[in-house]
């Protein structure tokens, strides 16, 4: 794989302020920085020479020596039962990431990746099973939307940071991200439609709730008791459960953003009634809302998802102690939809 020029500067991951200091710096007017961040980030400009109100000489200074951030779209499955678009794309070093996109009634929403890899080790995930490889920059992680938008020709108004990675773990590049990415001068995404998921790192979901912003934290809980959330997720084994759930509250107390709580329904692991009466148990004075996911089996592991009925058991004790709950609408079912698969099936054809 081809190495990523540090030397050069990254053009595309600079916020406004940043990127006027930068134009300054090489005797330009201030005002030209407005003008190709409104290319980059509004007009999506594949490169430079596409900027046309920006003189040539600008324009080839930028070329030569900036990084200047295009994915490229290496594959594309489009489900044929509800057009969900599942896309690959190749970084400029040969590293992949998957990026996800889902048509609802209130808008188009994507979910993006934040690492190449993830080091965390959830046993049902397949986007951990090679480890982490690098941390994404800002850039690429606008990219997949802004690659997603040129090739739909369709506004993206959500986006939830839940692909390959966990954003927690690269946290400056992710907050350079939210910001650029509701920054009026971008795209101009509204920061309640923006939810950044976490498997639990609590140190940084408390730092989280002190920048200020009003995004959606959504934690990956998988478990209602730390022996069992230890065995599903590695992660636990840092942070306790109830230290965690501290956690979630001081989010909501600082942000006042209810919690959403992911829970992948395992059969036979984590999906019997007292596994629901302990969830309920441990979320019940927690301002949070919980998504049911019946688990996306992956070959390298035995999970299984649980039937509709078992599904639906589990959600009715839920409601019976007054927790919010849905199960997730499952798009995209006839495509490789678990995160990592795409990724994971192509590097093993590609380089096996």
């Amino acid at each position: 794989m081809r190495e990523i020029n540090m030397e050069k500067t990254d053009i595309k991951s600079l916020p406004l302020a940043q990127l006027e200091q930068w134009i300054l710096e090489q005797g330009e007017k201030k005002f030209r920085a407005a003008q190709i961040y409104q290319w980059m980030h509004q007009k999506l400009a594949d490169s430079p020479d596409a900027m046309t109100n920006i003189s040539a000489v600008l324009r080839s200074k930028l070329a030569a020596e900036c990084r200047y951030t295009v994915l490229r779209q290496v594959a594309c499955q489009v489900s044929e039962k509800d057009g969900t678009r599942k896309y690959l794309f190749a970084l400029s070093d040969g590293n992949m990431v998957e990026s996800v996109l889902m048509r609802y009634k209130h808008g188009n929403s994507v979910c993006i990746s934040s690492q190449a890899g993830c080091r965390m080790g959830c046993r049902f995930c397949a986007s951990t099973l090679d480890g982490l490889v690098r941390n994404l920059t800002p850039a690429e992680m606008l990219d997949q939307i802004y690659r997603i938008q040129a090739d739909t020709g369709e506004r993206v108004s959500n986006v939830v940071v839940m692909g390959t990675g966990e954003p927690l773990d690269n946290y400056e590049n992710l907050l350079i991200f939210l910001r650029m990415l509701t920054d009026e001068n971008g795209l101009h995404i509204s920061q309640r439609n923006v939810t950044v998921s976490t498997c639990g790192l609590v140190p940084k979901m408390r730092q989280l709730a002190e920048e200020n912003l009003q995004i959606t934290l959504a934690l990956s809980l998988h478990a209602a008791t730390q022996r069992k959330r230890e065995q599903l997720m590695p992660v636990a084994k840092r942070y306790e459960i109830h230290e965690l759930i501290d956690a979630c509250a001081y989010y909501f107390k600082k942000t006042g953003r209810r919690i959403t709580i992911e829970y992948s329904l395992v059969s036979g692991v984590n999906d019997t009634g007292q596994d629901a009466e302990e969830l309920a148990g441990l979320i019940g004075g927690l301002h949070c809302h919980v998504n049911l996911i019946p688990v996306n089996p992956i070959k390298e592991r035995d999970y299984r998802r649980p039937d509709r009925k078992g599904v639906m058991a589990f959600q009715s004790c839920l409601e019976r102690h007054g927790i919010v709950s849905t199960v997730r609408r499952e798009m995209g079912q006839d495509i490789d939809g678990a995160c990592g698969q795409l990724r994971k099936r192509y590097a093993e054809n590609n380089f096996t």
